[in-house]
């Protein structure tokens, strides 16, 4: 027991190392262009803010820089730049009105009407720069309040350029890996299924594929947000235009036919379960028929998890496209047979030919959405 322990502990400090590794890079290149910024709107604010101290060029530059992608770089700093100009409209009420109530009215009237469709942090930046503004005003003139108007312009073009320039952020191999985790578990749901189906397990494991195949969704919604961060992180990209990287593969394509595939896989689930725990004897699927689907599930799942490789996409596997399309071609003549048998009334169990067909279905779906993908 002891030795196991260690073995444990061995490993897990091994795939934390891993990881760490893993991740240094990206966070030595985050550091580095953070500093950028920092030092680029320093040096460009300094000389003509008031004390050389400009800090809120700085704050705005480290924000900046520190967006996701550049296209959310550009436009966090057009909404702040946006809010802060609707916050010092209050800069006529100030000037007019002084530090009285009436200056405090005008500003919480300036936030919500200066932003009706904006976020609840829009508004509050909006009504914190008006009241910074009275408060300037109170005890300073009014041109004190052009500086921190032109650092933050400053810090934000600091930040953007940096950003857009040094090694601008791309998130196309996260979008990749996260296709590829969910056609791994489609494809590794299938080949259980059909071991299950061929080992006799059908009524002890169908809930626990149908369970799986739901869970499936978390997977899908995970890759979803992945491949939605990577197109957004090609736009205005310089990586992107100088390399040409817009041509790049961003299985955008690959995770639309992966999200009918999940459907199938939860109907063919589905019908599993329901059919294992079905009361009635001469609705029960036949166990020739059973181990018929087996080998399809199996030949499926292979052909979903060789539907995402590298040369799979490409076009350049014809071993795999081989395979795929000799699952399809049993499926079809296999799906001649037995609609030959139900036409002629020899099936052997009569009273499931629905749930025949519905397996039948789904399977041939599933295999036909990869050939069509394939072809294309």
């Amino acid at each position: 027991m002891p030795e196991r322990v260690m073995v444990a502990a061995v490993g897990a400090v091994r795939h934390l190392v891993q990881r760490i590794r893993g991740e240094r890079p990206g966070h030595a290149v985050h550091g580095a262009k953070a500093l950028i910024a920092a030092l680029f709107a320093w040096a460009v604010a300094a000389p003509w803010s008031p004390g050389h101290g400009p800090y809120l060029a700085v704050a705005m530059a480290l924000l900046m820089v520190n967006a996701s992608t550049v296209y959310q770089s550009v436009t966090k700093a057009a909404q702040s730049v946006v809010a802060k100009l609707a916050g010092l409209l209050a800069l006529a009420t100030a000037w007019l009105f002084g530090a009285t109530a009436g200056s405090v009215a005008v500003i919480a009237i300036i936030a919500v009407l200066g932003g009706p469709r904006r976020t609840t942090d829009d508004r509050l930046q909006i009504a914190s720069t008006a009241v910074i503004a009275l408060a300037a005003t109170a005890t300073a003139p009014m041109g004190s309040l052009v500086a921190p108007v032109l650092q933050t312009l400053t810090g934000a073009v600091a930040g953007i350029a940096v950003n857009a320039l040094v090694l601008p952020p791309l998130y196309v191999d996260e979008s990749e890996a996260a296709v590829r985790a969910v056609a791994h578990d489609i494809g590794t749901l299938l080949h259980d299924m059909g071991d299950g189906l061929a080992e006799r397990n059908l009524t002890a494991k169908a809930h626990t594929w149908l369970h799986r195949a739901r869970t499936l969704e978390k997977r899908l919604t995970h890759a979803e947000e992945r491949l939605r961060q990577a197109d957004e992180s090609l736009r205005w990209n310089a990586r992107c235009v100088a390399h040409a990287r817009r041509k790049d593969v961003t299985y955008g394509e690959a995770f639309r036919i992966l999200r009918g595939a999940t459907l199938q896989v939860r109907g063919i689930a589905r019908t599993l379960a329901d059919n294992a725990h079905d009361h009635h004897a001469d609705h029960h699927l036949g166990q020739q028929f059973l181990d018929r689907y087996a080998e399809t599930l199996g030949l499926a799942g292979a052909a979903v998890k060789e539907f995402v490789e590298p040369g799979a996409m490409a076009g350049s596997s014809s071993a795999a496209r081989d395979r795929l399309r000799g699952a399809i071609d049993s499926v079809l003549d296999w799906h001649d047979t037995m609609t030959d048998l139900i036409g002629r009334g020899t099936l052997t169990k009569p009273g499931a030919w629905y749930v025949y067909g519905s397996l039948m279905t789904d399977v041939e779906r599933l295999l036909a959405d990869l050939d069509y993908a394939d072809a294309r």
